[in-house]
């Protein structure tokens, strides 16, 4: 089976699909999972942008509750931060930084290096900064097929 991983922009569009763009890309995708075609990973770390995500949205406390309990119902493995992927992610981060690009953050690589990690491809809605990762494929949402 397939291995994805899902950031949080992808996530946010099976929760709370107010003011979203992709939404048919994010259902084929959660559909995959739903038939075994494809297994779900995120870091974490992604429950916690996927609430900051909602917060912004300014829901009400029940939309919020209704679409924090989806999160947890989804079929996405969340895997820990290891030592090993923290050190990956931050040496991801700091070479971006380095050759220019401030803007690129350490949760961005999380992502980047799970998907190092697991040898699995990253889909995003946001591809701009994780995109220019070598040795990490990157699929933007709008792509994925």
């Amino acid at each position: 089976m397939k291995k994805i991983i899902v950031d949080s922009s992808v996530m946010v569009k099976w929760i709370n699909r107010q003011d979203e763009q992709h939404l048919d890309q994010a259902d084929k995708l959660l559909s995959d999972a739903e038939t075994q075609k494809v297994n779900l990973i995120t870091p974490s770390l992604a429950r916690y942008e996927v609430g900051n995500a909602l917060l912004k949205k300014d829901l009400n406390l029940p939309q919020a509750y209704d679409s924090l309990g989806t999160a947890y119902s989804l079929p996405v493995s969340f895997i820990p931060e290891s030592e090993n992927l923290a050190y990956d992610a931050y040496e991801m981060a700091k070479q971006i930084r380095d050759g220019g690009n401030k803007k690129v953050t350490y949760y961005d690589t999380a992502f980047t290096s799970l998907a190092k990690q697991e040898n699995a491809t990253l889909v995003t809605d946001n591809p701009k900064h994780q995109a220019k990762i070598k040795g990490v494929k990157v699929i933007a949402l709008k792509n994925y097929k």
